[in-house]
């Protein structure tokens, strides 16, 4: 059994290469900038631990999005549905929940295939 460790912290990696599967940490972009800005920057992130894992936005199987404010869907959501290719489209979760700080606004956690 391998386990690739990408990006590895005393508390955490930024991902996890298991079995064929890729489990990115919860990425977020920076505090107090804009819903978009914010969404923006975590998708560039996740692209950036994907491709150091091996993968890309294409093989992403799962996506659990929080937002700090449930009223920031719409917004957090037209900068997903310019990112995503539709025939790539993972299954996904979007929740509300306080993160880290207030200046966070989105999380994003995906699974990706290797």
């Amino acid at each position: 059994m391998t386990i690739n460790r990408i990006e590895s912290g005393r508390r955490m990696s930024q991902a996890v290469v298991h079995n064929g599967t890729i489990y990115l940490s919860g990425q977020v972009g920076a505090p107090g900038e804009s819903v978009t800005a914010q969404t923006r920057a975590v998708l560039a992130a996740i692209e950036t631990v994907l491709a150091a894992a091996g993968s890309d936005k294409s093989k992403i199987l799962s996506a659990t999005i929080w937002l700090a404010d449930m009223a920031d869907f719409a917004e957090m959501n037209a900068v997903w549905d310019e990112w995503v290719d539709g025939k790539d489209a993972p299954a996904r979760a979007t929740g509300e929940a306080k993160l880290a700080t207030p200046e966070y606004k989105v999380e994003i956690i995906v699974v990706a295939a290797a």
